[in-house]
């Protein structure tokens, strides 16, 4: 058995590290959540390559005496707890003490402080966890810490970084989640040079939404509040028919720490239950606050994750608040058409507005129109609403019948007089001869050089009785056998098999107006990450900044109004981390779910045939998620059900 030793310090330092410091994000989070601790007003995020070169903090916040400067990067140091019953009423977002440790022993580090009361402030250099001396130094009230080359010292991690852009998104996203968790603190953020995101710090949390999240989806957001047993729930949920296609824009707080929760998941979503369309999700922004001493946050090395006391207390809250509100809004809210009468019309004198009742009392008021012209002999109209012609308008007047009084014309015979069907004229030259007829298609019993008749085709072993649900096929094969057919399933394996054979990327279809699309600052850095692979699945995309992205082109088989939750969709599964073969099918399944019919959708028989074919023949048995796409019942197990076997 190998010796038992125990390990370094500077190991043991790295493996901690390894917890607390995933990514440049993580070590972002750590840095700002000090600074919100610290009483902080507004907060300066910089970052370079993603974070893989400079981090700079700054905050105005209550600063570090210089003699506590070292003491500050030890493991286990912290100013926020005292002894063990401080950890059952933890209120603030950093408590365990290793943030500053582990970040200093993968990094290079410079921190300057000033606390509002000294004269001037201190400064601390360290390289690997091991601090250098604590010197005098100008700095602002506050503190700013700067973290370079991080995980130099960690090869093995520093090979599973992802490129800047991916890193840079991931900041973003946190930066985001950090603004709206605290509206009454100014966030920055500069990447490499150039601001962005900034938000006003005015304790609104509408502001932040808009500043954060962009004025597209603010403005589909209803706002909320309730709660009840000792938990509030505020803030903001997107309407009904503004759902998204992806669980991305769901924002959790608890008692101002951002968290990812499926318990608050499944409570906001039960909520929209049989309000929201199938496949789509809500977005919130939720803050959700509650006392200290009945929420755990001590669960999980990065506290995202926490567990409460009072599981259903909390479901309910949450569930009654949103279904409270969406209630008190009721359903979607169309624009009222003006009525007819208070219609304006800015030209008067032709496309008038008005209904069929002011269109005949204006007709019978006998306005006076222009004669009729002169015509060197009257023309006789048909009148197809009688069983004969009627006389037209342009008969002349002292032609007329009295008013009111329809005469009609003798019915049409061979032996009508002549003056009354036509005016006179000769006689039309006799047609030519007929020629003989001679069929398009050629009968079976002529051969002609060169030529073999097509077989007709042979009638298929089964038939289509119907379709139920319109849904599920119905088809009934010579066996006695009587098979149900999922419509979608089907023709989503058909799409799948289609599009992984295909050699060539799927055709276009280029948009009349280009789409734009905000997807979040991590989903639209993944997908402009990923443009390559896109254009491969038939999408053209550009970058339209701010985690827009602007689409110009779509699969043709993909309808557009589809395009956006087919994009979400896609960067959920881009953000899984998955290889790139997997990532590839995942995709795959995406496509070839948008672009399939949908259950619901009516169908033409044509299209139900192709799909019954397909199944019949053994081709598609399931689906590309694994399920199955037809059911087959036995005569003898429906004549079991009916009690006839």
């Amino acid at each position: 058995m190998p010796e038992i030793k125990q390990l370094p310090s500077h190991v043991a330092d790295l493996i901690a590290a390894g917890e607390v410091v995933e990514r440049p994000a993580s070590v972002v989070k750590e840095l700002v959540e000090n600074a919100v601790d610290a009483g902080s007003s507004a907060v300066v995020v910089e970052i370079r390559r993603g974070g893989m070169g400079l981090i700079r903090v700054t905050d105005n916040g209550c600063g570090i005496a210089p003699s506590e400067l070292p003491t500050a990067f030890l493991r286990h140091a912290t100013s926020k707890l005292r002894g063990p019953e401080d950890l059952g009423r933890i209120g603030t977002l950093g408590f365990r003490g290793e943030a500053l440790a582990a970040i200093s022993a993968v990094s290079r580090v410079e921190i300057r402080t000033r606390r509002r009361e000294d004269a001037a402030g201190a400064a601390l250099r360290l390289e690997g966890g091991v601090p250098g001396e604590v010197e005098e130094a100008g700095a602002p009230e506050g503190t700013t810490i700067l973290v370079r080359d991080l995980f130099y010292n960690t090869p093995a991690r520093l090979k599973f970084m992802k490129k800047d852009s991916a890193e840079t998104a991931a900041v973003s996203g946190l930066m985001q989640h950090l603004a709206l968790s605290h509206p009454d603190i100014s966030f920055k953020l500069i990447k490499d040079g150039a601001e962005a995101l900034h938000t006003p710090g005015d304790g609104r949390p509408d502001s932040a939404v808009y500043a954060a999240l962009g004025r597209d989806f603010a403005r589909s957001l209803l706002p909320v509040k309730g709660g009840g047993d000792g938990v509030s729930v505020s803030g903001f949920i997107t309407q009904p028919l503004q759902g998204r296609g992806s669980r991305a824009m769901q924002v959790f707080f608890v008692n101002g720490r951002f968290i990812k929760s499926q318990l608050l998941t499944a409570a906001l979503e039960e909520g929209y239950r049989n309000q929201l369309m199938k496949g789509r999700f809500p977005g919130c922004v939720l803050a959700v606050t509650m006392p200290v001493t009945e929420v755990d946050v001590n669960v999980h090395p990065a506290k995202t994750q926490v567990k409460f006391a009072r599981e259903k207390a909390v479901f309910d809250a949450v569930y009654h608040t949103v279904l409270d509100s969406l209630a008190e809004r009721g359903g979607p809210v169309l624009p009222a058409s003006p009525a007819a009468e208070t219609a304006s019309n800015p030209r008067g004198d032709f496309f008038r507005s008005m209904d069929a009742k002011s269109y005949r009392e204006q007709g019978t008021k006998g306005t006076p129109s222009a004669p009729p012209p002169k015509r060197t002999a009257p023309l006789p109209s048909w009148n197809t609403e009688q069983t004969g012609p009627m006389l037209s308008d342009s008969v002349p007047p002292s032609e007329r019948p009295a008013l009111g009084r329809r005469t009609p014309f003798p019915p049409l015979r061979g032996d009508a007089p002549a003056s009354v069907l036509k005016p006179e004229r000769t006689e039309a030259p006799a047609p030519p001869a007929a020629r003989p007829f001679v069929p398009a298609i050629p009968r079976q019993d002529l051969e002609l050089p060169g030529q073999e008749a097509m077989e007709p085709p042979k009638e298929a072993p089964w038939r289509i009785a119907g379709e139920v649900l319109r849904t599920y096929i119905v088809c009934e094969s010579e066996e006695g056998c009587v098979f149900l057919i999922d419509k979608h399933a089907a023709h989503e394996r058909i799409n799948f098999d289609r599009l992984k054979a295909a050699l060539e990327p799927p055709m276009r279809q280029t948009l009349l107006t280009p789409a734009a699309l905000e997807l979040g600052k991590e989903d639209g850095a993944l997908l402009l990450e990923n443009l390559p692979l896109l254009e491969a699945f038939g999408f053209s995309c550009e970058d339209f900044g701010g985690g827009t992205v602007l689409v110009r082109e779509v699969p043709a088989d993909l309808d557009a109004e589809d395009a956006a939750a087919t994009l979400e969709e896609i960067a959920g599964k881009l953000r899984e981390g998955r290889s790139p073969a997997e990532r590839r099918e995942a995709l795959l399944h995406t496509m070839a779910c948008k672009a399939a019919i949908k259950g619901g959708w009516r169908s033409d028989p044509a299209e139900l045939r192709a799909l019954v074919d397909k199944v019949q023949s053994g081709e598609v048995k399931y689906c590309p998620h694994g399920r199955p796409v037809a059911v087959k019942l036995t005569k003898y197990e429906l004549e079991k059900m009916f009690k006839r076997a």
